[in-house]
């Protein structure tokens, strides 16, 4: 009963656990020039979230490029050596099936900085600092 808890209120431990280490084995074949692609090899690639299925068969890989740059085809290279980095995180995570990962451009960094400009534009910046009406 207690695990149908946990669900509800978000991912369990153990699915945050696995996800980290994925992440890490993940960011350590990309550190190391571990895939022999050519797109790969010239960009830096940060994994930044590995989001795991309840039953740990399938991980959503978030990742950005150093400074966004060529992100489409950072993700079309790492989608076509997918088979690889897929037997290379079962052979180093030890779980019952090896999980399927499903590669996404990490946008969290540019809606950061959207709200951060929203927030220094000259109209907001005048509204925050006026004192409001309310208590």
């Amino acid at each position: 009963m207690a695990h149908q808890n946990q669900s509800s209120e978000g991912p369990s431990v153990r699915l945050l656990r696995v996800g980290e280490q994925v992440r890490h084995v993940l960011s350590g074949i990309l550190q190391r020039g571990d895939v022999h692609d050519d797109v790969l090899a010239r960009h830096v690639v940060s994994v930044t979230e590995v989001r795991m299925s309840p039953d740990l068969r399938h991980a959503t890989v978030f990742v950005k490029s150093l400074l966004g740059q060529d992100e489409d085809a950072v993700l079309k290279a790492l989608r076509t050596n997918t088979a690889y980095l897929q037997r290379e995180v079962a052979h180093r995570v030890r779980l019952k099936y090896a999980a399927k990962l499903k590669f996404l451009a990490d946008e969290s960094f540019d809606e950061g900085s959207h709200i951060d400009k929203l927030l220094r534009d000259p109209k907001v910046a005048r509204d925050l600092e006026q004192p409001g009406g309310e208590d």
